[in-house]
């Protein structure tokens, strides 16, 4: 397969089980989310709620785009993704999917609400880490910018689902005068069918928000791997023209000839000469090919490495918010630079389809089963009093417009920990701080707080580890 040895096709057959395996775990620990709040609501029979969240979730992955799941490859060194040592590249991948699929399990073995985004950006953080301090690393990096990013995303995102669910709560409170919604549901009884709607309605929004943010981590799970083990039919979209990559690279130069690097900061001229070299070497490469199959195998990594490399510098350089242009660069010249950045990110920046319905199936089959233990924690244990009909559709609201707005921003949010949080702001808001079981919130807290850490230490030991076995 691909040209590997039996050997690496073993191993890349098991990197890819284990991948889809992360993403249905991900599904039943996750199900609970969309699902809790109609099944104690008693507006869906548990059966039914799952195998439509499951559905929504499938067609979530599918239509959600792959934002999010470019910023989970971004988040590693782009040196650890063209490591021409392949057995490197499955420590790397094997170590972060242990990590991630060993404490998502534990956490829901326990009952814990836990955030699988959270599991698997600390075992990505622990590999790259772990890169860093081998021997010749130390020009590595990681990607900083887009780790702020994920940090605060994930930071923020509780918080906001608290808050917000308060505050929407006491808003249906002053404008809405049915006292049914504020009630616990009959347990031999359906809600009216004007509440079923509403509930059914975010339910549905949920899952689908869930599948478009959630599955699109298992999507850069995937493509870490394929451009991992196999870089010479992955790490570039081989269905493009390389003659427009020559095209957009040339367009990069023009500009950049503009530039007198002897008046750039000392720390910028070192990149911009390196980066100038790089499209030299771009250009070189890309010269007289129709197609990708004319290129080198050996050489399709580097020149991800190359395209990475040029527009991560550019944008530092260049296109950085509040820096000012070099002398003799203009506005013009700066928007040809991000057209044509972009332009050469495209060829990096891609998913098969293939990918995306093999994770959309394992998360919707994944969403179907095991959903139990976290619906009882979050439909009886984060609050005191039963979950009403304004509670469920108010978590699920904010939960819905959290994880959707995070998508649009390509970055990775908790679902579990949103939906979560806006379950806590709804009881609070029905009766204050005491109405709240606080030693599920303690559990809930601690799990937030001590899984990027642990996820981290776990994945980079693992991968050391790993790179000692296969040498």
């Amino acid at each position: 397969m691909f040209g590997l040895s039996i050997g690496l096709t073993i191993l890349l057959i098991v990197c890819l089980l284990a991948a889809c395996s992360f993403e249905f775990i991900n599904g039943f620990h996750d199900t609970a989310n969309a699902v809790a709040t109609v099944i104690y609501t008693n507006t869906l029979k548990p059966d039914v709620a799952v195998m439509w969240s499951g559905l929504c979730n499938f067609v979530g992955v599918n239509v959600g785009g792959i934002a999010v799941a470019i910023g989970i490859i971004n988040l590693l060194p782009v040196e650890a993704l063209v490591d021409q040592n392949i057995y490197h590249a499955v420590s790397m991948i094997l170590a972060l999917i242990l990590t991630s699929v060993i404490w998502n399990l534990g956490t829901w073995y326990f009952g814990i609400p836990c955030s699988s985004s959270h599991a698997l950006i600390g075992s990505i953080f622990g590999v790259g880490l772990a890169f860093m301090m081998l021997p010749g690393s130390s020009t590595v990096a990681l990607n900083w910018h887009k780790a702020a990013d994920t940090g605060l995303s994930l930071l923020i995102s509780p918080i906001l689902g608290f808050g917000l669910a308060m505050f929407l709560m006491y808003l249906l409170k002053l404008l809405v005068k049915n006292k049914a919604l504020f009630k616990a549901p009959s347990e031999k009884k359906h809600p009216p069918l004007w509440i079923r709607g509403i509930l059914v309605t975010t339910c549905s929004l949920v899952s689908f928000s869930h599948g478009s943010n959630d599955g699109q981590k298992g999507v850069g799970l995937i493509m870490i791997i394929l451009i991992g083990i196999i870089p010479a039919h992955f790490a570039l979209d081989r269905h493009q023209d390389p003659r427009n990559l020559l095209s957009k690279a040339c367009a990069v130069e023009t500009v950049f000839q503009k530039v007198d690097s002897t008046k750039l900061p000392a720390a910028s001229r070192a990149a911009f000469v390196k980066m100038d070299k790089r499209l030299d070497t771009i250009k070189y490469n890309l010269a007289n090919l129709k197609n990708f199959d004319q290129m080198p195998s050996n050489k399709h990594f580097m020149m991800r490495k190359d395209i990475l490399l040029v527009a991560k510098t550019t944008e530092n350089i260049f296109l950085k918010e509040g820096i000012a242009l070099p002398a003799g660069i203009t506005q013009k010249d700066a928007s040809t630079l991000r057209a044509n950045v972009k332009g050469m990110r495209a060829f990096t920046e891609y998913s098969p389809w293939w990918v995306i319905l093999m994770i959309s199936t394992s998360l919707g089959l994944g969403t179907m089963v095991g959903w139990k233990r976290i619906v009882v924690t979050i439909g009886e244990k984060i609050g005191k009093t039963h979950l009403t009909y304004a509670q469920g559709a108010t978590a699920e609201v904010v939960a819905a417009a959290t994880i959707g707005a995070s998508t649009l921003f390509g970055l990775p949010v908790s679902t579990t920990h949103v939906l979560s949080s806006g379950v806590a702001g709804s009881m609070v808001a029905g009766g204050g701080m005491k109405n709240l079981q606080m030693k599920t919130i303690t559990n809930i807290a601690i799990a937030w707080l001590i899984t990027l850490p642990v996820t981290t230490l776990m994945s980079g030991t693992l991968f050391l580890i790993f790179r000692l076995i296969f040498v």
